[in-house]
């Protein structure tokens, strides 16, 4: 079985998390990538990634749609798909989902996720947040998405930011719930023999 995902990257700081999405699920089996980059966001590579990041890119993906193609498979319903990671998920990006303002092929294929209740995956990227993107979150759960801020798992022990990324990826990954062979690093458990803590 093949499985359709789309990835999207907004404007927002943390580019390299949309990369290793889809680096990730481009050495998986059985997986068809089509990508989605906002004009923002080839910025955002270039100084965060790289250069050649965008280059690189497209050369990971099965597909890869323009921001301005309306038109494309993935904005109707009728092409199934597993579900769409946006990664990272600026506030602006954020609001014009919630607000069904499909001005572009990013927020117009997020919609049809959202209408056809298929996985969304937000890693929404800002921090302190005000009030409004708070309420943007909430609706946005409301709606059927899934809002991951790309928090490090420190239980981890990352020794890089590259560490973080990964783990903040597969993890991103794995909420699609699709059965892809990733290690998210799901939690095991203490040792509370070893630990001499107790279970409650």
């Amino acid at each position: 079985m093949t499985h359709r995902v789309v990835v999207a990257i907004s404007g927002a700081s943390g580019a390299a998390l949309g990369v290793r999405v889809l680096q990730l699920l481009a050495a998986a089996e059985g997986v068809e990538t089509h990508l989605v980059v906002s004009r923002s966001a080839e910025l955002t590579l270039e100084h965060e990634v790289g250069p050649e990041a965008i280059h690189s890119l497209r050369e990971l993906a099965d597909v890869v749609h323009p921001i301005d193609a309306i038109g494309a498979t993935i904005a109707s319903g009728s092409f199934r798909t597993s579900g769409m990671i946006v990664a990272p998920c600026s506030m602006r990006t954020l609001g014009a989902i919630v607000s069904s303002l499909s001005d572009n092929l990013l927020v117009r294929t997020a919609d049809v996720h959202l209408k056809e209740r298929r996985r969304l995956v937000l890693l929404t990227r800002e921090t302190p947040l005000h009030l409004g993107h708070l309420r943007a979150m909430l609706a946005a759960t409301e709606m059927g998405a899934i809002i991951a801020p790309p928090v490090p798992a420190f239980y981890r022990r990352p020794q890089s930011v590259d560490d973080i990324v990964e783990a903040t990826a597969a993890r991103a990954i794995d909420l699609l719930g699709i059965g892809l062979d990733v290690d998210s690093g799901r939690w095991a458990g203490l040792d509370t023999e070893r630990t001499g803590l107790e279970s409650s």
